[in-house]
């Protein structure tokens, strides 16, 4: 490549980089903007504005809290993240105001770790893997915080869903000593928080809410919403119909544990089929060249050794 067409290229993602720039920081000044009037004819978004200022963090935190969430409503248009946070369980105004720092302090450090990179290395190369590093720290930015909140979400209702069985067992067993459907979830609340560490705080939101005036049914359905695990949804419908309608929950919530049970067998089978051909393939690779080499070796190396003998005379 000669000299002339390296430094246009050289040029040329240097403008592009700073066109990007400079477009993101209109962004932020716009979306700045945006939340400001949005805070003013939006109750709920002052709200958030307060819980922000309300933390008592320095105001630094609370600036790159503000930069972070201007960044998230660039990235998320659906509101995926509010929903994935609520499935983290980072509901209080702390976790959200730490969490959009680290959304703005990312792009920050990843940045400055090119830009360390640009000015101390000695590589003949430095300026093209330079633009690389920041395309790909740019990238990163934001792609990684979803990345990091999808991973939580989806391990916390990984442990939800793996406490329903038991959840369906401490509901038999309250019902059947005479316990209403409120009296069942305080007493899992307040005896079972040790056992049911991450449904025990899922519950212990819904009977405040309940407390507070809500519908027993409305702030059951609102929680399998917000954490989407499919047999949660279910004892929560059943417990819904039961909590408007009346009649017995003693076999209704048996007959979902067997479902789950049996939903359950079939998903370690289908495992167990998946695990069984992948250690075939391993046993192929590995395995069998070396139960190879140990049984047919020595017979390979005596018929070699008799060949050569017979050519030596």
């Amino acid at each position: 490549m000669s000299p002339t067409l390296f430094a246009m290229i050289v040029a040329a993602a240097i403008i592009v980089c700073v066109l990007a720039l400079m477009a993101l920081a209109y962004l932020l000044v716009r979306t700045r903007e945006e939340s400001v009037v949005r805070r003013r004819l939006d109750p709920q978004a002052a709200a958030v504005a307060r819980d922000f200022s309300a933390t008592g963090n320095a105001p630094i935190i609370e600036s790159m809290a503000r930069s972070g969430k201007a960044i998230e409503q660039m990235v998320d248009t659906e509101g995926e993240s509010a929903r994935l946070m609520v499935q983290a369980g980072w509901r209080s105004a702390k976790a959200r105001l730490f969490w959009y720092a680290f959304q703005a302090a990312l792009p920050v450090v990843l940045f400055a770790g090119v830009a360390a990179f640009w000015t101390f290395s000695d590589s003949p190369q430095r300026t093209m893997t330079s633009l690389l590093l920041a395309m790909m720290a740019a990238i990163l930015s934001f792609l990684a915080p979803r990345w990091v909140l999808r991973s939580v979400a989806e391990g916390r209702r990984k442990r939800i869903r793996g406490e329903v069985p038991l959840f369906i067992h401490l509901l038999v067993l309250l019902f059947e000593s005479g316990l209403s459907t409120r009296q069942a979830l305080a007493s899992i609340v307040r005896e079972s928080g040790g056992v049911l560490r991450e449904l025990g705080r899922e519950l212990d939101l819904v009977l405040r809410q309940v407390e507070a005036g809500a519908e027993a049914g409305d702030a059951l359905k609102n929680l399998g919403e917000a954490l989407d695990v499919e047999d949660l949804s279910t004892v929560l419908g059943v417990l819904r119909q039961v909590d408007r309608y009346g009649g017995e929950l003693r076999e209704p919530l048996l007959e979902t544990l067997q479902v789950i049970e049996e939903r359950r067998g079939y998903e370690m089978r289908e495992k167990v089929n998946l695990m069984s051909g992948r250690m075939t393939v391993v046993m192929v690779l590995f395995f069998f060249p070396a139960l190879m080499i140990f049984v047919a070796g020595p017979a390979f190396l005596s018929i070699v050794t008799v060949l050569g003998n017979l050519n030596a005379q």
